[in-house]
């Protein structure tokens, strides 16, 4: 396997890919149906140099740990259900993110990190909310900013009563920038505290204890520390009762992904990405199975092609996103057989209620999820030979733009290009906003997205798919070349920053959810504010804390 540094910068590429055999930061233990992530971060054990990880702070990789440990514990371990994040640090919980590591990074850094953690969190909403596994955080110490913000994704938090835990969030009065990975809105929106409280809550340095804060939904519970380790394994059981997870099942082991990068390319067993870096712009092409669908879903594992598929997109995108930030244009194309996806597919809704199908549903959600809210722009091109069918199909509702070949070139005797619908384009793959895709494509009209079931099964061609509003443009082979060309190279034109607000804007219309707010207000705001002189400036608090002094704030609202 080769693996080579993206030439944008010196520093090698972040890296993904991880195991609990080679964590750092997070000890992952099991007892029966009780996990325990216990947070110990490793202070020279930064991604980066430069910087110390005192206090259970945390930098990108610590997530990305975090991030490998919540996939491994809903496919590798159904036993689980419940999941109790801890500390195996004394009198301290988690001071969130490591200050000395955000002076450092780069702008563009800081915001990937943020939407790397965020997605993170969500993953730990999905999972006690969809996949039965419910998360408790057991909070024994100093509990600041992204470590409270870690216990806010968590569906219960327990807290030491001893005079001195507390929780805060303490970044408006410390560092002029906001709590990077939805605390505020996880505040409001999911613990419901009162606007008010939380007004004060958010600008007090020192947090908030005991019965305080259980009094304003802060916390759930608080336990005497001499309690804290019974009353958290109590708490935990209790909750593992609820649970549907099979107590007896195999689970999926998750090895680690082959990938092969080169200068221009990244390889996997079924998406393949070529980068054209002067251009700014990464084809990604979409392989359908290579083996048909099985009879059944006895004896699945990480070589099944819908979840082989969603762990290599997955990890190509963040690859993208992480170490190629220039590439601002993602191109999609896939080839296949059709029928083939259909089966998959198929496979899928039949076996919903399984916890292994329902897992990979799930997880091929979160994939698309992270398409949509990634800062690039996303073009499909359906060609003859494309299998974008069903869950491929996601790609094609999920671009800002999508073009289909309207008859066949001159030349190739393949058939003309078609899409078709499956079950699975009504609902199992909801955006952020909480709609399905194709919902979100008929906010005028929601009757018009659920008249399609009659289109289920069928394929539907150029004229078909565009009278169906699936794509936005069907030139033929004579315009094919030049209209796709065009579109994109005007696309390369535009400002990226302009192009970041308008996409996110326009791609997430219709109602709110916590998850739409975040990376919608959060992503916007805290983008402008972490590039502000209050915060970043020679001046400003970000960059004068731990000094002793004292920031300068320009005075003026904007």
């Amino acid at each position: 396997m080769a693996e080579q540094a993206a030439t944008n910068g010196a520093a090698a590429p972040v890296d993904f890919r991880t195991h609990p055999d080679q964590y750092k930061h997070w000890k992952l233990s099991i007892d029966g149906p009780v996990a325990t992530l216990a947070l110990d971060v490793r202070e020279d054990g930064g991604l980066r140099p430069g910087y110390e990880l005192k206090l259970n702070s945390y930098d990108l990789g610590v997530d990305i740990e975090l991030h490998d440990a919540v996939q491994r514990l809903r496919f590798e371990h159904p036993e689980v259900r419940s999941v109790v994040l801890a500390s195996a640090k004394e009198r301290v919980f988690c001071a969130g993110a490591n200050i000395r590591m955000l002076n450092q990074s780069s702008h563009g850094w800081k915001v990937n990190f943020c939407k790397f953690t965020n997605e993170t969190r969500n993953g730990i909403e999905e999972a006690s909310a969809e996949s039965r596994q419910t998360y408790i955080a057991a909070v024994n110490g100093a509990c600041a900013g992204g470590g409270y913000e870690l216990a806010l994704a968590a569906d219960y938090i327990m807290m030491a009563d001893d005079g001195s835990t507390a929780v805060s969030l303490p970044e408006v009065p410390l560092l002029a920038v906001l709590p990077g990975t939805g605390g505020l809105t996880r505040l409001v929106d999911k613990r419901l505290v009162r606007r008010d409280r939380a007004d004060f809550f958010c600008t007090l340095e020192e947090g908030i204890k005991g019965k305080r804060a259980v009094d304003w939904r802060l916390v759930d519970e608080v336990v005497p520390r001499t309690r804290m380790q019974d009353a958290v394994r109590e708490r935990a059981l209790a909750l593992a009762e609820k649970s549907d997870r099979p107590g007896d099942a195999q689970g999926i082991k998750l090895p680690q992904l082959a990938r092969r990068i080169e200068d221009a390319s990244i390889r996997y067993s079924h998406v393949e990405a070529r980068l054209d870096r002067t251009k700014g712009i990464a084809e990604i092409t979409i392989n359908g199975p290579q083996a048909p669908a099985p009879a059944g879903i006895d004896g699945i594992d990480a070589g099944f092609w819908p979840l082989a598929l969603a762990r290599e997109l997955d990890d190509l995108v963040l690859h993208l996103r992480c170490n190629e930030d220039t590439i601002g244009m993602w191109v999609f194309r896939s080839q296949g057989d059709a029928d083939a996806v259909a089966a998959y597919d198929a496979l899928l809704e039949q076996h919903a209620a399984d916890w292994r199908i329902r897992e990979i549903r799930l997880f091929l959600k979160r994939v698309l999820k992270r398409i949509d809210v990634s800062s690039r722009s996303i073009f499909t091109l359906i060609e003859p030979g494309s299998c974008f069918t069903g869950t491929l199909l996601e790609l094609v509702l999920a671009a800002d733009r999508s073009y289909m070949l309207d008859g066949q070139f001159d030349g190739d005797n393949r058939p003309p290009a078609t899409i078709r619908l499956t079950g699975l384009n009504f609902g199992a793959y909801p955006m952020v906003n909480g709609l399905s895709r194709l919902a979100s494509r008929s906010l005028d009209a929601p009757e018009r997205a659920e008249a399609l079931r009659q289109q289920i099964g069928i394929d539907l061609d150029a004229a078909a798919a565009d009278a169906a509003g699936l794509v936005t443009f069907t030139p033929d082979d004579i315009d094919w070349e030049d209209e796709v060309r065009i579109a994109i190279e005007e696309r390369a034109a535009f400002s990226p920053d302009a192009l970041t607000g308008m996409e996110a804007s326009l791609r997430f219309g219709g109602p709110e959810t916590m998850e739409s707010k975040i990376f919608a207000r959060l992503t916007a705001w805290q983008n402008w504010i972490f590039q502000r002189p209050n915060a970043v400036g020679e001046q400003g608090a970000l960059k004068l804390y731990g000094t002793g002094q004292r920031a300068a704030y320009d005075r003026r609202r904007v």
